[in-house]
């Protein structure tokens, strides 16, 4: 009996001690400020930080370290006496008030790895990452009944190893009296409380090399619920716990473990952006600042850190705003999602900039092409480990609603999986009918998607419809392709290798020379809040990011880098806008799809790298509404469907095909003379003769000499020794030819097989007068050859220098 009275004392005394901390009214007033708001806000969990509790009784604060149960609840008793002398109404309102921690835990600073028997009835915060999460049941805490025969009423109360309560309760819910009278429960005066379990595993960069991560079971309950999912890193405070079981009447020693959590902290926590009223007076002025070259301006300043890529920047920012979503009373949807898609050869940068809109947007999920099957992108039927039931999984693509889904390696996707969202990119959602379960899920995302070509590389010597290697149905879908080239070119090739090298020695401010050595712990920072960390929401929003010759190269014009932060600010505001169409531009826009269709049509062997259907003027809608969007107008005006014309045609055509150049291209096309016409002969024979007859495709073919590949040019970096017989050719005028039209037509098709044959773009002049005499009749002379190649030097269809012929 004297134990029992000591341990009564013992808790009582400790009650008295919390209450004197928690009720700090004639001191600062901390605590009870903060149990008012609780009040106020309508909750019955406080958060202490321990390092409030050490600064005022560190004995007491060292015992709640080590003997988590006993003072929890003795400082649970004093928040209720707390709150009753504050509000005697409210603290009828709960059975009973929650305390969590926070603050420094020292060595009680735990992972799923470190977590060793030792810290048994201990407090401890524990890291990781939640890798599941159950469904959220209620769960008895108090049950009541009622007995017709005896109309008395009977109360019972659960306790069982996940409370704090030493003693469980018998499982047995109560259907007789002790007299066998059968008793009715009321349900409606029974309490429950939410109740979940979350399975939290060791962070695997943090994991030795070569062994498994770890993980815990975690019990959340009432308030604590829902308040993480599967892939969040958390820390989470909580009494470590085991749990006996018993195996007919015997225990096997070895005893589950648990951990009853009373905070649960998010590391990387995703806050949508606090908007002062400074904030949005900063946006309009930029915005009427910049009026003329707002697009350019914002564009440019999109993933900084890689060099280039002008129009891939303004479709990745027009993604970023989309369209207006429109949806008519007869039910149709007009998705306003802007899907593009990135194929090019590897070291392009494609994943960099997947990267970056990965941290600007407001919402963004990343899915790489072999990780992720058809149903973890839309959604999947799966059995419930605790239950048995069936129930419906939401993938990546719902996840991801209202925001976007970046894709990389979307080329080694199973066909099976890349039908899986054809669905989503038009509808924007999923319909699931399996297992009795019949379900239609919103995925109203946009969809950015990275690939490599069939080949690895881009072969130019296949169309681009051949490389790319999609069917029409997905690639339709996509708003914009753009085929990213790593094309060889001296100049282009310094400035990335400059470009690299300055990012390569850029060195952020206060960056340590070294790192201290981690000693054999699992943890980086032995508290729930890092005190490095600046409080970013309370800076002052910068719009131009602070100029730096290693970052932003050296200052050549007036240009300067918007910040990050203001661009996702910018953003979220220009995503409120929604334009409304002009009539002008709704003429220019229907006139340059008839100019489109009717030019995909007539010039069937242009460069075309996806399919011209109507959907592609709904791009040229949605592209000209954010283009208007990024100008804050709420009108569609001609400028903006000027701007995504443009887009379009980069994206189609692999040009930019302004107007007048196109005017000045047709009138040239209109008085080409025979020689042309002959070379449109030599490149029908030559496709016919690579493929079945019969067969009509889409083909560029690379040899073929034509005025329209004039836009293709390619640089090469000119080098070797000067040719010998130089002055032989100095005497001959280009224009004045002395070759018949029927011998250079010759000498072309020898040309076209010769490259044909070494598959390369580029010839000496003696390796060349070899193929070209190769079982040729009338052979070729060296002046001959000479003209003829000055002849299509001058029409811009080869490059002789330093005796090598270069194919254009």
């Amino acid at each position: 009996m004297d134990d029992v009275g000591f341990e009564d004392h013992a808790l009582r005394e400790a009650q008295r001690e919390y209450l004197d901390f928690l009720d700090d009214d004639q001191d600062q007033g901390l605590y009870h400020g903060k149990v008012k708001d609780m009040i106020g806000s309508n909750e019955h969990r406080l958060i202490i930080n321990l390092n409030d509790l050490r600064r005022k009784n560190e004995r007491r604060a060292n015992m709640l370290l080590h003997s988590a149960f006993g003072e929890t609840i003795a400082c649970q008793k004093a928040l209720r006496d707390l709150v009753a002398s504050i509000d005697s109404t409210y603290a009828k309102q709960f059975d009973e008030f929650s305390v969590g921690y926070e603050g420094t835990f020292g060595a009680k600073h735990v992972s799923p790895r470190t977590l060793k028997a030792f810290y048994l009835g201990s407090l401890v915060c524990l890291e990781g990452i939640v890798t599941k999460c159950s469904m959220v049941r209620p769960k008895v805490m108090r049950s009541v009944h009622y007995c017709p025969a005896t109309k008395k009423t009977l109360e019972r109360k659960y306790t069982d190893l996940t409370t704090l309560e030493a003693f469980p309760s018998s499982a047995i819910y109560p259907t007789k009296d002790e007299e066998n009278n059968p008793l009715e429960t009321e349900y409606g005066l029974s309490t429950y409380k939410d109740h979940q379990t979350l399975t939290i595993q060791e962070m695997p960069e943090r994991a030795p090399a070569g062994q498994l991560p770890r993980s815990v079971d975690i019990i959340a309950d009432d308030d604590l619920v829902d308040k993480c999912k599967p892939g969040d890193r958390v820390q989470i405070v909580g009494i470590y716990r085991c749990l006996p079981s018993k195996q007919g009447g015997f225990t096997s020693g070895t005893f589950r473990t648990i951990l009853l959590a009373n905070n649960i902290k998010q590391m990387s926590k995703e806050v949508a952006p606090t908007f002062s009223a400074d904030d949005v007076a900063k946006i309009k002025k930029f915005c009427k600042v910049h009026s003329k070259d707002i697009f350019e301006h914002l564009s440019k300043s999109l993933a900084p850190s890689i060099h280039g890529h002008e129009y891939i920047k303004k479709a990745i920012l027009c993604m970023l705003l989309g369209g207006n979503e429109k949806v008519l009373e007869n039910g149709t949807r007009i998705r306003g999602d802007i899907n593009v898609l990135l194929i090019g050869d590897p070291s392009v940068a494609k994943s960099q900039l997947l990267r970056y809109v990965l941290h600007t947007a407001p919402r963004a999920i990343s899915t790489t092409g072999r990780g992720s099957s058809g149903v973890g992108l839309t959604a999947a039927v799966t059995t419930d480990q605790e239950t048995g039931e069936r129930r419906l999984e939401a993938g990546a693509m719902v996840l991801a609603d209202r925001g976007i889904v970046c894709i990389d390696e979307f080329d080694k996707m199973s066909d099976m999986d890349r039908t899986a969202i054809h669905e989503v990119m038009e509808q924007g959602r999923v319909t699931i009918a399996k297992a009795g379960i019949h379900a239609r899920l919103n995925a109203r995302c946009s969809v950015l998607a990275a690939a490599n070509p069939v080949y690895g590389r881009y072969d130019q010597y296949r169309t681009p419809m051949e490389n790319i290697g999609l069917q029409d149905s997905l690639l339709s879908r996509f708003d914009l392709l753009f085929i990213v080239l790593d094309q060889m070119d001296a100049d282009s090739d310094r400035q990335i290798a400059d470009h690299v090298l300055r990012m390569h020695r850029y060195r952020t401010p206060g960056e340590q020379d070294g790192y201290a050595m981690p000693l054999g712990c699992s943890v980086e920072v032995f508290t729930t809040d890092d005190p490095n960390a600046g409080d970013a929401v309370e800076q002052e929003l910068q719009i131009y990011e602070k100029h730096d010759n290693l970052l932003h190269g050296p200052r050549k014009s007036k240009s300067k880098v918007v910040s990050m932060e203001f661009i996702r600010k910018y953003i979220h505001v220009a995503k409120l806008i929604k334009p409304v169409l002009t009539h002008e531009a709704s003429e220019y826009i229907s006139h340059e799809y008839a100019k489109i269709r009717s030019h995909d049509q007539m010039n069937n062997d242009r460069a075309r790298t996806m399919p011209v259907t109507a959907r592609a003027l709904e791009t040229m809608i949605r592209l000209a509404t954010s283009h208007a969007k990024v100008r804050m107008s709420k009108t569609i005006d001609i400028q903006d469907a000027e701007t995504a014309l443009e887009l379009v045609q980069f994206a189609y055509f692999k040009k930019v095909l302004p107007k007048e150049k196109r005017k000045a291209e047709k009138d040239l096309n209109e008085d080409l003379s025979q020689e042309t016409q002959s070379q449109e002969g030599i490149r029908k024979i030559s496709r016919r003769a690579g493929k079945v007859a019969g067969s009509q495709e889409d083909s560029v073919d690379p040899y073929a000499f034509s005025q329209e590949d004039r836009s293709q040019k390619e640089t090469f970096s000119q080098s070797g020794k000067t040719p010998r017989k130089l002055p032989e050719s100095q005497g001959l005028d280009p224009h004045k030819s002395s070759m018949s039209q029927n011998r250079i037509k010759d000498f072309k098709a020898a040309l076209l097989k010769a490259f044909k044959s070494t598959r390369s773009q580029s010839v000496t002049v003696s390796q060349l007068l070899e193929l070209i005499n190769k079982g040729n009749v009338q052979l070729f002379e060296v002046d001959e050859v000479k003209e003829a190649l000055d002849l299509m030097q001058t029409d811009n269809q080869v490059m002789v220098s330093d005796d090598v012929v270069f194919l254009i």
